[in-house]
C-alpha cells in the first residue's frame, strides 16, 4: 500500500531515454538533469536494470527520467535486459531515442538507424510522442549532423536535436523540444473532476484500521486531500467509526463523501441521502485508467462460477497484513458469492502477465504509484486478449450492490 513516505512516480511526466548500447545515455542523463543519475562507462551495457530519477526539471515540471539498458544487446544478459526496457517503454510519456553520432561515422554515414527506427514504430503504437536526439555532437561538423537530422525528418516525420553531453551545447533546445511535443492535455486531468468545487464540503472517511501505516496516511488519500484544498473545498475527515457521530454536527449534508472501498456498504448506509459517494479507488480508477471499461469489466462478475479463474494486480509490492484488501477482503467476497473452489491469483508491481487468457477476469488496484501510461498499457493488453477487467472499487460496489449509486469522475 503506497503512503506519503514512499516515491510515487504515478503523477509525475516520465521521460524515457532509449539507444543502442553506447549511444551515449547515461553520459546525455547526467548533462540534461545537471546531476550524476547514471553511470557512465566505456564498457557496452554498463546500464543493467532502468534507472528511475525522480526530479524537478525547468520548464517541465515534475518529472521521472528512466536510464535504460541499450537495445541491440548482444551480451548473455541482453534479452533479460530488453525486457526490462519494454517495460521501460510502456510507462514513458514521452520517448527520447537517441542516435550515436559517433556511431553513425562507421556505417551510419547515411543515417541508417534500423533498430532505431523499429522502436519508434513501437512508439508510435501505443501514441507516444518521440524526440531523436543526435548524441555528442562536438565530434561533428554542424553540415554532417544537419543531414542525419533532415535524414530523420525524411523518414519518420519528427522533429531531431542534436547535443553534446561534454559541452552541455544543445541542452536548452532539447528541454524545449520537450515542452512542444508534450501529449495533449497532459497535466490537466483531475482526480475528483467536476463532483466538487470552490465551497464544496467534502468529507473523507478513512479507516484507520491495521492496513493503515503508523503516523502516515497512503497516497491516494493524500493526492486527493490535496487537490480538494487546491480547489477550495471545504474538507472534513473522519475515521469509519466517527461518521454517525460527525454528521450531526455538520451544518448541512456533504456534497460529496469519499470512502475506502472496504467500507462502502457501511457508508452508504449511514450517509445523509443528499451526498454524492464514491471511493478513492474510484477516483483513481478514472484519474489513472478507463472507468468505463472498468465498469463494464465488472458485469464479468455476473458470469463468473466456481471454476472461474481471477487475477488481482496490485501495483505495490508492499508486504500484505492481515484482512489485506486484495489478498484477503476481495478475494473472500468472490468466493463467498461464488463458491471456495473459484481460483484467486496475485501479481504485485509490474509482474504483470503477458498472456492473460486464461483468466475470465481482472481486478487492478487504484495503482496510485504507476502512471497512467503503464496502467492504460496494462489495459491495453486485457483488451487486445479480450479478458475482462476492473477495479478494487468497482468490484466492490458491484458486489455490494451499490455500483449504481457511486458517483465517478
Amino acid at each position: 500500500m503506497a503512503t506519503l513516505n514512499d516515491t510515487p512516480g504515478g503523477s509525475r511526466l516520465h521521460i524515457g531515454i532509449f539507444g543502442k548500447t553506447n549511444s551515449g545515455k547515461s553520459s546525455f542523463i547526467n548533462a540534461f538533469t545537471k546531476q550524476n543519475v547514471s553511470i557512465v562507462a566505456d564498457e557496452a551495457g554498463t546500464t543493467t536494470d532502468p534507472v528511475y530519477k525522480p526530479m524537478e526539471i525547468h520548464p517541465l515540471g515534475p518529472c521521472v527520467i528512466i536510464d535504460t539498458a541499450g537495445f541491440a544487446d548482444a551480451s548473455s544478459l541482453g534479452e533479460s535486459r530488453m525486457e526490462k526496457t519494454r517495460l521501460a517503454a510502456e510507462k514513458s510519456d514521452i520517448a527520447v531515442i537517441l542516435i550515436s553520432a559517433q556511431d553513425a561515422e562507421s556505417g551510419r554515414e547515411k543515417a541508417d538507424f534500423a533498430d532505431e527506427e523499429e522502436w519508434y514504430r513501437i512508439f508510435k503504437k501505443k501514441s507516444t510522442p518521440v524526440l531523436f536526439v543526435i548524441s555528442k555532437s562536438d565530434l561533428y561538423p554542424q553540415s554532417q549532423i544537419q543531414n542525419w537530422i533532415d535524414e530523420i525528418a525524411r523518414k519518420t516525420g519528427e522533429e531531431a536535436a542534436a547535443v553534446s553531453a561534454v559541452t552541455g551545447e544543445g541542452m536548452e533546445n532539447i528541454k524545449n523540444a520537450l515542452v512542444r511535443i508534450l501529449p495533449e492535455n497532459y497535466g490537466e486531468s483531475s482526480i475528483t473532476g467536476s463532483l466538487a468545487g470552490e465551497g464544496d464540503l467534502v468529507l473523507l472517511v478513512m479507516p484507520q484500521d491495521i492496513q493503515a501505516p503508523k503516523g502516515r496516511l497512503i497516497l491516494p488519500q493524500v493526492q486527493t486531500l490535496r487537490e480538494l484544498l487546491d480547489k477550495k473545498c471545504l474538507v472534513m475527515s473522519v475515521t469509519t467509526d466517527k461518521l454517525t457521530e460527525a454528521l450531526p454536527m455538520l451544518s448541512k449534508p456533504p456534497k460529496l463523501i469519499i470512502t475506502d472501498s472496504q467500507v462502502f456498504g457501511y457508508v452508504y448506509e449511514h450517509k445523509p441521502k443528499e451526498s454524492i459517494l464514491t471511493s478513492f479507488s474510484v477516483l483513481f480508477a478514472a484519474h489513472k485508467g478507463d472507468i468505463g471499461y472498468y465498469i463494464e469489466g465488472a458485469r464479468a462478475l455476473e458470469k463468473l462460477h466456481a471454476d472461474s479463474r481471477v487475477l488481482i494486480a496490485e501495483c505495490c509490492t508492499h508486504a500484505p497484513l492481515s484482512e489485506d484488501i486484495g489478498r484477503e477482503k476481495i478475494p473472500r467476497m468472490l468466493r463467498k458469492r461464488f463458491g471456495d473452489t473459484l481460483q484467486v491469483d496475485h501479481v504485485s508491481g509490474t509482474d504483470y502477465p503477458e498472456d492473460l487468457s486464461g483468466y475470465d477476469l481482472i481486478i487492478q488496484c487504484g495503482a496510485c504509484m504507476f502512471n497512467r501510461k503503464y496502467v492504460m498499457a496494462r489495459i491495453d493488453r486485457a483488451k487486445a486478449q479480450k479478458v475482462p477487467m476492473t477495479n478494487y472499487g468497482v468490484v466492490i460496489a458491484c458486489l455490494t450492490g451499490i455500483l449504481d449509486q457511486v458517483a465517478v469522475p
